[in-house]
């Protein structure tokens, strides 16, 4: 039995005319007639008499009427709740989130509330493998993303660009000028994480020392940002990097937080998502990601 036949027996009874139950219907009447009758075969018995001047519900069809017609109530009830829960997950916006976005994530959830204050927005944080396969698999509606040039299924859309700064000692006569020149670095130990960790982050930076003519000399693994700031400010005179929009949020006390001269390192960041998901559903954070990219973030 299929739901369509149910809805033309019903249609049928309610007109008493094959006629008119296919303009109710907005289909031609031998359709109407084709499947009543398969529902006929099915239940093995006849639901209507049927002669040339009219058509009347038999014993069988009036019994069946009732149980037809709750039948198609219990159709319109489902897809009510599928769509009140479309409407609830269409409201509901899960996002994966990197270390490091600091200011950038304060302002791109600013514009959300500001855009689509009706949106809820939900943030994940997890390793980068974790947050892609999270998109790919419908659990996340996207994820900001660095060091990763292709998604395996997945759409990377650049979003913005995010400068470097150097943290070194407040004591340090380095940190009285307005930016430190990179090669001015070269004798003092760089404590980064391990590359393991985050390989992007530790290319970028050998890389552009690389450029600037020297081998980074490593010092002790950087670990946490409270514990990494507290040896650099209290310890022998070290340094490390930090996304500009991560550094602006931090706590300087006597650690020094200083951009580069040019040329900056500077670490792309992007929005992972699935090419299946509507256009409109991402729309506002997309807008929302815009005004960051005209908005380089920066120390305060």
């Amino acid at each position: 039995m299929e739901l369509r036949q149910v809805r033309y027996f019903v249609a049928v009874a309610e007109e008493l005319h094959f006629g008119r139950a296919a303009q109710r219907l907005h289909i031609v009447q031998p359709t109407v007639s084709q499947q009543v009758r398969r529902l006929e075969r099915e239940l093995g018995l006849d639901l209507f008499d049927r002669t040339t001047r009219r058509v009347t519900l038999t014993a069988a069809g009036a019994a069946f009427l009732p149980h037809a017609r709750a039948v198609l109530t219990a159709e319109r009830v489902a897809l009510d709740a599928m769509a009140g829960h479309r409407a609830a997950r269409d409201t509901v916006l899960r996002i994966g989130t990197s270390v490091g976005l600091g200011t950038r994530l304060e302002h791109v959830l600013a514009s959300l509330a500001e855009s689509a204050p009706d949106l809820t927005v939900e943030l994940t944080s997890s390793p980068t493998a974790n947050r892609l396969q999270a998109v790919r698999e419908g659990e996340l509606d996207a994820a900001f993303v660095r060091g990763v040039d292709r998604g395996q299924g997945l759409d990377l859309v650049p979003v913005w660009q995010d400068p470097l700064v150097v943290a070194l000692p407040a004591s340090h006569p380095l940190a009285t000028g307005t930016a430190v020149h990179l090669a001015d670095l070269a004798a003092l130990p760089l404590r980064i994480v391990p590359r393991e960790n985050n390989p992007h982050l530790v290319d970028l930076v050998v890389a552009a020392c690389a450029d600037a003519g020297f081998a980074p000399v490593l010092g002790p693994a950087f670990t946490t940002d409270q514990d990494t700031l507290a040896a650099i400010a209290t310890g022998a005179p070290s340094w490390t990097v930090f996304y500009a929009a991560q550094a602006a949020r931090l706590p300087a006390g006597r650690t020094a937080f200083r951009p580069f001269a040019p040329p900056v390192p500077m670490a792309e960041t992007f929005l992972a998502v699935h090419p299946a998901t509507p256009a409109r559903r991402l729309a506002p954070l997309l807008a929302a990601c815009r005004t960051q990219r005209k908005c380089p973030a920066g120390l305060t």
